[in-house]
């Protein structure tokens, strides 16, 4: 475990590129592997995850052949036997993403996985597997969770399953579901959540050829059976999830940052971290591929947000509270308990440690503002989001603040320290980029 040590900074200048986008490089990098032909994607983000998922398609057959800034994918249509179990990491995307996929292969396949199926369930999208066809359960490979995937096909048909516990799992079924060899329909029985995923998903697969059809505000999705993916090339966006740390850390100095490689136009839910920092009263400028922030260094203004759609967003609001001239509160958090950490007892117990005022309950945070805070010693929880917010809220801290396993930033940001350090933070160690 590597230990980062973090100053009180009170300035931040100059400019970086945004991370690119962990979400959208998952995707296409399975869109390109159930292609018939070769897909380009530039600009991919190297991290934990996007590892993972390149295990993952590689062990179905594709190909990939990496250059400095390029991934060049030959898809395996068909898919071929995974010779042995696939390795997941601790991406829960990438295994639910690859479940369906896996069915589609005429041979069984093994995905394990190094996190908890408590913390990342996956019960529903085995549900409805079954339901269109596809015979997937648990079972353990030592002290791993493992899952069993027959293989054979998706025959397709009608399934539910609920939209309030994992936007994963329609992400899933519209990947693998288009392959099926009947039609299928996809009714969400509760309000989707983190819809703007879903709609990264359909931007993604429609970029090669796939058609869907959304009906009713996502209460049904038809995806008509039998399609081929078409080979593609892509460029990976800037990553807004990412990038509202740099944003965060800006608005709390006194600092004039710009990030670049962020297009406000595609459908990323986490850009809603712009009219968050506006409703606080902080200066910004979105302009055509990247968003600048002016901080003054003085108290923000309260607000109040519901994180049903942007529950990433929670750890950097609840930073962005702390200094803020009043109470703030964040509803709909209820699913960050499973994330790689119950992220809001997580966030509590961690800003609370360094002087933060704030009150949890189940699907909440209220933080009383402002607090005093000063440097502490931080477990993340190996939590890479919980990791960079008390980093964020370090820079205005008392003293210096320690944060302990900084490595699991690899999972979705490996250069984040780094660019923090290039914008001026007083940072000690945290090259994970390489």
């Amino acid at each position: 475990m590597t230990d980062v040590l973090v100053k009180k900074t009170e300035k931040l200048s100059g400019q970086v590129c945004a991370s690119p986008s962990k979400s959208y490089t998952q995707r296409m990098l399975i869109s390109a592997a159930l292609s018939n032909g070769f897909s380009k994607i530039t600009n991919p983000l190297v991290s934990e995850d996007t590892q993972a998922t390149l295990r993952a398609i590689t062990a179905l057959g594709a190909k990939v052949e990496a250059a400095e800034d390029c991934w060049t994918v030959t898809g395996a249509n068909p898919l071929t036997k995974a010779k042995e179990p696939i390795d997941c990491g601790e991406s829960g995307a990438t295994l639910r993403f690859m479940l369906p996929v896996a069915a589609l292969a005429p041979d069984p396949s093994t995905l394990t996985f190094r996190s908890s199926l408590e913390r990342r369930p996956i019960e529903p999208l085995i549900k409805s597997l079954a339901d269109l066809g596809a015979n997937v359960h648990v079972k353990k490979i030592g002290n791993k969770d493992a899952v069993f995937v027959e293989g054979g096909g998706i025959l397709g048909g009608e399934t539910s399953i609920p939209g309030d516990v994992s936007s994963q799992f329609i992400s899933g079924l519209m990947l693998a579901c288009p392959m099926a060899k009947v039609d299928t329909d996809i009714t969400i029985t509760t309000p989707l959540e983190s819809a703007d995923y879903v709609k990264m998903t359909w931007d993604v697969i429609s970029q090669h050829e796939i058609k869907v059809e959304v009906h009713d505000n996502y209460k049904l999705i038809h995806i008509p059976a039998n399609q081929n993916y078409q080979p593609n090339n892509n460029r990976v966006p800037g990553d807004f999830s990412s990038a509202a740390f740099l944003l965060a850390a800006s608005a709390i100095t006194k600092s004039t940052v710009q990030i670049s490689n962020l297009e406000y136009a595609n459908p990323q839910g986490d850009k809603a971290i712009l009219a968050i920092l506006k409703q606080m009263g902080v200066d910004g400028k979105i302009c055509e591929n990247s968003v600048e922030i002016t901080g003054t260094g003085e108290l923000l203004e309260p607000f109040n947000v519901d994180a049903k759609n942007i529950p990433d967003l929670v750890p950097v609001c609840a930073v962005l509270a702390c200094y803020a001239k009043g109470t703030s509160k964040i509803t709909g958090a209820q699913r960050l308990k499973l994330k790689e950490s119950d992220r809001l007892k997580s966030v509590h117990s961690e800003l609370r440690r360094m002087g933060a005022k704030m009150k949890v309950d189940a699907d909440s945070l209220i933080v009383e503002g402002p607090c005093p805070l000063h440097g502490a010693l931080i477990n993340p929880h190996n939590d890479h989001r919980i990791a960079m917010a008390c980093t964020v809220a370090a820079l205005g801290a008392k003293n210096h603040t320690t944060i302990q396993n900084a490595e699991c930033v690899r999972k979705s940001y490996p250069q984040f320290f780094t660019h923090l350090k290039q914008l001026g933070a007083e940072i000690v160690g945290g090259k994970f980029d390489r």
